[in-house]
């Protein structure tokens, strides 16, 4: 027993290279996966209720038109943006994002982006795991919501544990529910309103009576928020593309058509209904179509909760040298406990994503494109310096800079987008930081093994 606890535990290099997902080098061309499955996978991933938590809050802040159809186009454009970015970065390199942090930040300096990426995905992972339990029991403090919440956690946890390929073959269920649902909830709230012009009239008083009106500005920054990590990791994603086009495909695909659509099917819950959360609403038409709608929600929080799960643990296998099954369970049962609390503060959450995450992918941005000049050999990951201090004093530049315009002391929230300045600071930051601060030689680099 002890001997296959060793065996579980222990790293093995060679055998986490010839995985499929392989978190300690740049992909083989082997280990590439064919356009259909990615693009299968993309559409799965996007499909995040997120976007129907997101499309709540802005229905209840924000008029429709042009208010929120503005705040989701501009939010969604800009996460495409950087994930196009950093996913053609991660087709290149074929390297995840904890290898390009270890290229980026060095080997000793890479820990500081992994975790605080890792510690944002296991909170995400947690909002997930609740909302999973407050679908099946219509509330966030019973018995029955502890109980589905800690079954879904585990579930989340166990499919995976199998990697890439459990997330496929979750996807394409999840999808073609959610997507029949989610027409069916954005007609039944239109329906409700007396149509169109009916809608339109009860968003525009609903925004008025607002408690919390949100500003254009900082509804796209909200926007942002709700999905910046995903773009920053996108690497995860499109270094097994074959193809350029499908890596760009895969961000296209993920924050233009799935999460708007979901923005959108959110909204008008949020402005009708008075939630984000067709299961509430769809429990008033009928026991059928309730479990209909749970079944649908259900679906996509699992493809929600694995690919969560999953970003945080190639991540830091790749870091901590740990075998990616130990590292699955240790983020899906800290993100299992996390869920049984964090789900109700879902809208803090985002706002704080939105200032400190973009920073953090600035060095490497300005690193691979600017510095590099687009030109990579795997000998670099090797060879790299246990830190970069530009990298770091980049990031600190970058989050405080967002930060400070979050809380109108540098720049006012409502003329500047504080998520988008402190990226741009970052990178600003890092040429500068680069060409000025010494370089560490890296004399005693391990190999990547």
């Amino acid at each position: 027993m002890i001997e296959r606890l060793k065996h579980w535990w222990s790293w093995d290099p060679e055998h986490e290279r010839a995985s499929a997902d392989n978190p300690i080098a740049p992909l083989s061309d082997d280990q590439r996966r064919n356009t259909g499955p990615l693009l299968t996978l993309a559409f799965g991933w996007g499909f995040l209720v997120t976007g129907l938590f997101t499309g709540g809050i802005l229905g209840a802040g924000q008029s429709f038109w042009p208010d929120i159809v503005f705040a989701t186009f501009a939010g969604n454009l800009a996460n495409f943006a950087i994930g196009a970015v950093v996913g053609y970065i991660g087709y290149r390199t074929a390297c995840n994002s904890g290898l390009l942090y270890r290229l980026v930040y060095g080997r000793i300096g890479a820990y500081i982006p992994v975790l605080i990426i890792a510690i944002l995905l296991i909170g995400w992972q947690g909002i997930v795991v609740g909302a999973f339990g407050s679908a099946w029991a219509g509330n966030t403090d019973s018995a029955t919501f502890y109980a589905v919440a800690i079954f879904a956690g585990l579930l989340f946890t166990v499919t995976t544990y199998f990697g890439v390929k459990g997330l496929e073959y979750v996807s394409i269920p999840a999808v073609t529910v959610l997507v029949l649902v989610g027409l069916y909830a954005a007609w039944l709230n239109i329906d409700r309103a007396g149509g169109w012009s009916g809608f339109l009239e009860l968003s525009a008083a609903t925004a008025a009576d607002s408690q919390d009106p949100l500003s254009p500005l900082r509804a796209v920054n909200l926007v942002i928020g709700s999905w910046i990590v995903g773009a920053i990791v996108m690497a995860e994603y499109t270094r097994f593309a074959r193809r350029a086009w499908v890596a760009i495909a895969i961000p296209f695909i993920v924050l233009i058509i799935a999460q708007w659509f979901l923005q959108i099917v959110g909204a008008l819950g949020g402005v009708v209904s008075g939630t984000f959360d067709f299961t509430a609403y769809l429990r008033t038409e009928g026991a059928l179509l309730m479990y209909v709608g749970i079944v649908g929600m259900s679906l996509a929080l699992w493809t929600t909760g694995d690919a969560n799960l999953y970003l945080p643990v190639i991540q830091t296998s790749a870091v901590f040298r740990r075998p990616q099954r130990v590292m699955t369970l240790a983020c899906g049962l800290i993100g299992t406990v996390v869920g049984l609390g964090i789900y109700q503060r879902f809208g803090q959450w985002i706002e704080v994503l939105a200032s400190i995450v973009p920073p953090l992918i600035g060095p490497v941005i300005a690193h691979y494109y600017f510095v590099m000049r687009m030109r990579f050999s795997e000998s670099q990951l090797g060879d790299a310096a246990a830190w970069n201090p530009a990298a770091v004093v980049a990031y600190v530049v970058g989050a405080g800079t967002a930060l400070m315009n979050a809380n109108d002391i540098l720049i006012s929230p409502e003329t500047i987008v504080p998520a988008l300045s402190g990226l741009a600071a970052s990178m600003v930051a890092y040429l500068l930081a680069y060409a000025l601060l010494p370089k560490q030689r890296p004399d005693s680099a391990p190999a990547l093994s």
